[in-house]
């Protein structure tokens, strides 16, 4: 590795009154680490190039006697393993909860010791999916256009409740049992990859889950904020960015607790902060990683994050990390990215970020009416705050999440608003993200439980009475927009001017928003008529800057050649995307 030191955590009943000896090749120990809690010792050691690939026999020694030894595997790296190239504006990301998935392996459903049992009847309980259900479907999603995975967190999540989605960890270098183990989160990475299906983790340097053993025994009292009386976080994120914010406000938000069952970790512990920059980049090179997806981002606060980012950096310089950070004014957005002329005094290694402000501005385009300040000119004025961002080619771009309602019903369940949505998020400057089951119409009428957003993928279980793998059992409309899908996200896949090219775009007039995408080679037009009434044309003499005189060109979704773009026209609540010929 580029960086050459190595912190080992060791715990054990009174494990710092032995003296650790190691008598390796190329590996040296620089210091040993006591804390007041007799049950822990940090080891830290330098690994030269003289270092061999091998065990490390770790001798624990009192008075010049061995006690204890303990076997530590240094492994040898892949080839070109820190040149890895990460994810980016040519993926397409599929988000995926793995427990609403796929139940690949129903005979890891219930573990013994793992508290929470599968209950598929509520909402909020486990339902059983599972590693070996993604693997199995990898052909479904590779078909589909798919290029890049990110799962919700797989790392154990022992909780008495409530623990599928993955956000309290109670061991971050163990995949949950109930999903499977690491070798076979590795064998995931290994066949996606060979399916050209990148694979990226969501990672929580914010917090733990209340039943970790660092709750039980903490390895120093301060490795969490506000451990004897727990106090939540004020969620009020700009107090980082705002130059009037009071002390007590930014300290209130960056270490207050998220949710009472996820302490918040003190990364101004030393100790703790090397700890998860290590366990991150351990999890980069173990399971061959294209990117990392950051919870919760701006909670770890300004100096960690970047400390974080910028060491993973410095191992893999190609690798893309994005951070999420959920807010709708995009100068806050912009702070965090690397090289940002917002705040250009804070020094920031993070390459991307989810891009809220645009996933709002596109759910209230298309469902508020049409004005002067409203409709589709939120889309274009979202937009046009791209000079705040050092790179929006690198903005993750998505219709909905997890966190929030089905994008089909914040569109009201309007199939036409729907396909206008996801037209623009495949088209638009970014790397789109698609959430499982959004290609089938999955939604949440009435109401905004998470445990119903993230509902299961039919067909993911064996008594499932339809299946979206297949098609068995769903309606015409759900058929019709994954066609719709396979159709725009697999034309996506081998458009370079898509990924990369130039935007210009076209103030909206009565609900229809015109812009092209361009570059040398190429042009492409794409219009969106919102308009439910009114079939517009497109006047080619408006744009002649992009069009430059050509007249011809192939509807990329239909197939239709177009002989005279100047008779085109478009019908209320569609969508057109032309490759212009000549």
């Amino acid at each position: 590795m580029n960086n050459k030191e190595l912190q080992l955590l060791v715990y054990g009943n009174n494990i710092n009154q032995l003296t650790p000896v190691i008598d390796h090749p190329g590996v040296t120990i620089e210091n040993t680490v006591r804390v007041k809690n007799e049950n822990y010792l940090f080891i830290n050691l330098e690994i030269n190039e003289k270092a061999k690939p091998g065990k490390i026999e770790i001798l624990f020694n009192r008075n010049n006697k061995t006690l204890l030894t303990h076997s530590y595997a240094l492994k040898e790296r892949e080839p070109k393993s820190a040149n890895r190239k990460g994810f980016n504006n040519s993926d397409v990301i599929y988000l995926i909860t793995p427990d609403r998935f796929a139940n690949g392996n129903p005979e890891n459903d219930n573990i013994p010791g793992l508290k929470e049992k599968i209950n598929r009847n509520k909402p909020g309980g486990r339902h059983g999916g599972d590693l070996q259900g993604i693997i199995n479907h990898l052909d479904y999603l590779q078909k589909f256009g798919i290029t890049a995975i990110w799962t919700n967190p797989l790392l154990e999540n022992n909780m008495p409740r409530y623990s599928y989605h993955g956000y309290s960890t109670t061991d971050y270098y163990k995949i949950d049992p109930r999903f499977g183990t690491n070798e076979l989160y590795k064998e995931l990475s290994k066949k996606a990859n060979e399916k050209g299906i990148k694979l990226l983790m969501d990672m929580i340097p914010n917090h733990c889950g209340s039943e970790h053993w660092w709750i039980k025994d903490p390895p120093t009292k301060d490795w969490f904020h506000y451990p004897e009386k727990k106090t939540n976080t004020t969620h009020q994120r700009t107090t980082l960015w705002d130059p009037y914010a009071s002390q007590i406000d930014e300290e209130q938000f960056k270490n207050g607790w998220f949710v009472k069952t996820m302490p918040d970790l003190n990364q101004d512990n030393k100790l703790l902060s090397t700890y998860l920059i290590q366990n991150a980049i351990w999890w980069i090179e173990y399971a061959n990683l294209a990117g990392i997806r950051v919870d919760t981002y701006p909670y770890s606060g300004k100096k960690f994050m970047a400390e974080w980012v910028c060491s993973i950096k410095k191992e893999y310089p190609n690798l893309n990390i994005v951070g999420e950070e959920w807010t709708t004014n995009p100068a806050i957005v912009a702070s965090w990215q690397k090289d940002s002329d917002v705040n250009p005094e804070y020094q920031s290694c993070l390459p991307s970020l989810m891009d809220f402000p645009t996933q709002d501005a596109l759910s209230r385009a298309l469902t508020e009416e049409e004005g002067w300040g409203s409709g589709m000119i939120r889309i274009y004025r979202s937009l046009a705050n791209d000079f705040l961002y050092q790179d929006p080619y690198n903005l993750v771009i998505f219709p909905d999440n997890h966190d929030m309602s089905r994008f089909y019903t914040q569109v009201n369940e309007d199939f036409k608003l729907f396909k206008l949505g996801i037209t623009f998020i495949a088209t638009t400057r970014g790397i789109p993200q698609i959430l499982y089951g959004t290609e089938i119409l999955k939604s949440n009428p009435r109401t905004t439980d998470h445990g119903v957003i993230r509902s299961d993928f039919p067909g993911g279980w064996k008594e499932d009475d339809k299946n979206a793998f297949t098609g068995n059992g769903l309606s015409n409309k759900k058929i019709e927009a994954q066609n719709f899908f396979r159709k725009i996200l697999n034309w996506r896949k081998n458009e370079e001017v898509i990924h990369t090219g130039n935007l210009k775009h076209y103030l909206p007039e009565e609900g229809l928003y015109v812009y092209f995408r361009y570059n040398a080679e190429k042009t492409i037009m794409v219009a969106l008529n919102k308009n439910d009434k009114k079939t517009q044309k497109l006047d080619t003499k408006k744009y002649q800057e992009c069009l430059k005189g050509r007249k011809e060109g192939v509807n990329v979704l239909s197939g239709e050649k177009i002989s005279n773009l100047e008779q085109m026209k478009i019908k209320p609540k569609e969508a057109l995307i032309i490759e212009i010929t000549k």
